[in-house]
């Protein structure tokens, strides 16, 4: 146990935080049961990343909505959130959940943890983990992993590389330090993501427009349209969900999407997408066959509101989502009949298209599994430039 100086020094440019080497550590857990309890859990990654410039927060309202009977995931999830504390002061917070539909798709017995926050203490990480395990074993799990949230649809992995980056929206900020305090604990790394800067390609000689044309011609392909975002969802939206847990299936920590997952996604859908941002390829009986969905940036129009809509926010927003000078790539998702034959090139010819609208820098691929060289393949036709790793951590109980 360590002794407190008398000039102690702010961690991470937080005022309220110090180090492990400043302060005499007193923690204790509890589970998070009170409307108090559930703000201290959501503002403790805003008050520890308050001054940190990558670090971009998830709307604040999200937040909330995992506390309420109704909350999207309560069907396919069981989940227990804990708090770490320092007599009064909460220095972390960490998230357990079982996801019953994915421990049924891979037939295991497995707890995800999440939403792990945490001063630079082994202590405060050791008793969180250990709140995390002990529960574990009570629903009868045998394996701890993650970072991994309710579906694939919520932030995963945790930052290994490009602490130096900004935050995407839909991917989550750590400090360096938590790598180290999960592998003291005898977590080991069991897959890698890897991220990348998208530009156009150097000499652009016109040949990923070319073979785009060809493989339309080829199996006589074309693109959907839509009047408007609604008019999208009630062409494409059922088969939009159907070809991407297909193509989504075999990939990690995945799984199927019910009724409410659905229902999340249209409206996110609503909220941020522009159509000229969205590609649909149909076969000639006008079915879908690829799908590609990218998001204008919202990272800085969320960060200095820390996640909430506020009046200022939302003017923000809807600049951002007008007028984008970054591109986040979402969702791509080929069916599989058709993984074999180039239409990933059509896919980025759409991509390179957007990349050389006024205004647009690059664009960011979020998440991609380092070994599903599909995709890792598809952006060397890009000038790539790959500026951040994402890690799985799993324990045998």
């Amino acid at each position: 146990m360590s002794v407190r100086t008398s000039a102690a020094r702010p961690y991470s440019g937080t005022a309220f935080l110090k180090t492990t080497q400043e302060i005499i550590l007193m923690i204790t857990i509890k589970e998070v049961k009170t409307k108090k309890e559930q703000k201290q859990f959501i503002d403790f990654p805003l008050r520890l990343y308050k001054d940190n410039p990558y670090f971009v927060p998830p709307l604040y309202g999200d937040e909330k909505a995992m506390f309420k009977p109704d909350f999207t995931y309560n069907d396919c999830c069981e989940i227990i959130n804990f708090l770490a504390f320092d007599g009064e002061r909460v220095v972390g917070r960490i998230q357990g959940i079982v996801q019953k539909a994915s421990n049924e798709k891979r037939h295991e017995k497995r707890v995800r943890f999440n939403r792990f926050d945490a001063i630079d203490s082994p202590e405060v990480a050791e008793k969180l983990f250990s709140a995390v395990e002990k529960w574990a074993i009570t629903k009868g799990m045998d394996t701890v992993c993650g970072p991994l949230g309710f579906s694939d649809l919520e932030r995963e992995g945790l930052l290994v590389e490009g602490f130096d980056q900004l935050s995407t929206f839909e991917e989550q900020y750590n400090a360096e330090y938590y790598g180290r305090l999960i592998e003291g604990l005898g977590y080991e790394k069991e897959v890698d993501w890897t991220e990348s800067k998208i530009y156009p390609p150097e000499n652009d000689d016109g040949s990923m427009k070319k073979m785009a044309d060809f493989v339309m011609k080829r199996y006589n392909l074309h693109l959907g349209e839509a009047k408007n975002v609604n008019d999208f969802i009630k062409k494409y939206g059922d088969r939009f969900f159907e070809i991407i847990d297909k193509g989504y299936e075999n990939l990690y920590g995945t799984v199927p999407f019910t009724e409410g997952m659905k229902a999340q996604i249209i409206s996110a859908f609503k909220l941020i997408v522009d159509l000229k941002h969205v590609a649909i390829i149909l076969n000639e009986k006008d079915e879908a066959v690829c799908i590609g969905v990218c998001f204008p940036s919202i990272a800085r129009a969320v960060q200095k509101s820390q996640g909430k809509l506020t009046p200022a926010a939302l003017i923000r927003l809807l600049k951002a989502i007008k007028h984008p000078t970054v591109i986040d790539l979402g969702l791509i998702a080929v069916e599989p009949s058709y993984l074999n034959r180039g239409v990933s090139a059509v896919v980025c010819s759409a991509v390179l298209d957007m990349l050389n609208n006024d205004g647009v820098e690059y664009a960011e691929t979020n998440l991609n599994l380092e070994d599903n060289y599909a995709i890792q393949n598809q952006w060397k036709r890009f000038k790539e430039v790959k500026h951040k790793r994402r890690r799985a951590y799993v324990k045998k109980l």
